[in-house]
């Protein structure tokens, strides 16, 4: 039974993994083609857009080496989304906005994954909340670095705060002995919600404000 568990939870990580790197992906390969890169520049736009969070996840909690590095799934999957995107630039070039999107599906999809994998290594819950946040930010934050963008983390966005509450939701269906596939639902669709209702509808986290000093004439 502990081993079936076992293997179910591996089995769940790894395909929201997949399905993470593959939004991820896409979202990364539309910046590129956006910013006007060249195929390999989008190429390594996509890897590091769906690959970022998941290396530093796995750094941090000793899953070494990354998947994301070692294992080749990880690596065709940016590869295909990365040629996909960069051959269809007339049908990307109208759906610009859906970069927004599909990163926001990746963010649902890579906290709740990487909040399964730090409880699977045996990490306590608040651990496993901010790996869960670091796993889905950190796509986001290198594709926007890259393309010379303030990471959208760092604006006032309404960003790591959806991927903290994915992640928290998590954990507490964890901590209650609730299916993991319910929590992994609810968490994930509740994250990319918070996202996408945060574009929708422009909201934003309080930001530092410059108070201009006046100068005596």
């Amino acid at each position: 039974m502990w081993v079936s568990r076992y293997l179910n939870v591996n089995t769940v990580v790894l395909v929201l993994d997949l399905c993470g790197t593959f939004v991820f992906a896409l979202s990364g390969a539309m910046a590129g083609v956006k910013h006007r890169f060249d195929v390999f520049g989008v190429l390594v736009l996509s890897f590091l857009a769906a690959n970022f969070g998941g290396i530093i996840r796995d750094l941090l909690i000793g899953a070494v080496p990354p998947p994301g590095i070692a294992d080749w799934r990880y690596i065709a999957v940016p590869v295909v989304a990365g040629l996909a995107t960069f051959y269809s630039a007339p049908i990307i070039d109208r759906l610009r906005s859906s970069v927004q999107i599909f990163d926001a599906g990746g963010l649902a999809l890579f906290a709740v994954s990487g909040t399964l994998k730090a409880l699977d290594f045996h990490l306590g819950p608040l651990t496993a909340v901010v790996l869960g946040t670091v796993t889905g930010i950190g796509g986001g934050m290198a594709r926007d670095v890259l393309t010379a963008e303030v990471p959208a983390v760092l604006r006032g966005e309404v960003y790591a705060s959806a991927a903290l509450v994915g992640a928290a939701v998590v954990v507490v269906g964890r901590v209650m002995n609730v299916h993991s596939a319910a929590i992994t639902i609810t968490g994930a669709v509740l994250c990319f919600a918070i996202r996408f209702l945060a574009i929708k509808r422009n909201w934003q986290l309080p930001v530092a404000r410059r108070h201009e000093r006046i100068e005596p004439s």
